[in-house]
């Protein structure tokens, strides 16, 4: 997209930024500071290394008995969203235990470059691509979102599958990203969203701030943990407000596809040929 073709988009949204400016920054600051452990003083980023640390040998049992396995069906979206980019180098952040990038090696990448700032959950990850026999493709990596140890214009997609409501601070993640990503390259971003429509909505609720808290607890032995991915989820800035996030760190919506009655999205975004 050339220049002027990325201002005149801008200008076509200046409507939508003026309207949800103020609940998009209320909602962000909140997204910002909730954190696993109120009564604790370490920053969100250290205390979502020890969460998932701590629940790491339990979280694929709990992620895919808890969606009924509907979870593999978005990862599979997100790949077909991304089908026709040939031969692609691809990040994956928040990898967690690495689905979403292995199931980015059906694209036949050159490589997929796997980042979490959780070493236990990497340690699976790991676990996974060596019985895969893909681990001259899929490489794990320690690291955060807002500080990626790659070049400029490297990627030629970047995603994040459940990821962007534990990053520390959501607009440097962002434009992170979007640095390390290619020009004419794309973002995919699968996350949780909250359904509109009755009755799906009332038992989402429910579901997420009941039974989620309860049984996470009763299984990893920490309710806490499981308490804050519910309110990580409800507290989210969706939909057009994530969309104006996606704008401020230098990127172009594609579209947002709700999955599922609304219980997930996923937002496809470009990165300009020139800005």
């Amino acid at each position: 997209m050339h220049k002027s073709e990325y201002n005149i988009y801008l200008c076509s949204r200046v409507s939508l930024v003026f309207i949800t400016k103020s609940a998009s920054i209320k909602l962000k600051d909140t997204v910002n500071r909730i954190k696993p452990y109120h009564d604790r003083s370490e920053s969100k980023e250290e205390q979502i290394v020890k969460m998932f640390d701590g629940i790491a040998t339990h979280y694929d049992l709990l992620n895919h008995t808890l969606s009924l396995g509907i979870d593999r069906c978005w990862r599979k979206k997100v790949v077909h969203l991304l089908d026709d980019i040939k031969n692609p180098v691809l990040l994956d952040v928040a990898t967690g235990t690495g689905d979403l990038a292995l199931a980015l090696s059906a694209l036949k990448p050159v490589s997929v470059y796997a980042v979490d700032i959780s070493t236990k959950m990497l340690e699976i990850a790991y676990k996974k691509i060596k019985k895969r026999r893909l681990q001259m493709t899929v490489f794990p990596k320690i690291a955060a979102a807002d500080e990626l140890p790659f070049a400029n214009n490297t990627f030629n997609a970047v995603t994040v599958g459940f990821g962007v409501r534990n990053f520390e601070n959501l607009t440097r993640s962002l434009t992170e990203m979007t640095r390390v990503l290619k020009p004419g390259g794309k973002m995919a971003v699968l996350e949780f969203s909250k359904p509109a429509k009755f009755p799906v909505k009332q038992l989402y609720m429910f579901y997420f701030t009941k039974i989620l808290p309860w049984w996470g607890g009763i299984v990893s032995g920490d309710r806490k943990a499981y308490r804050y991915l519910a309110s990580s989820v409800i507290q989210f800035p969706e939909g057009e407000l994530f969309e104006q996030e996606l704008v401020k760190a230098g990127l172009m919506p594609i579209c947002s596809l709700r999955q599922t009655f609304g219980i997930a999205t996923i937002y496809l975004a470009q990165k300009p040929l020139s800005r």
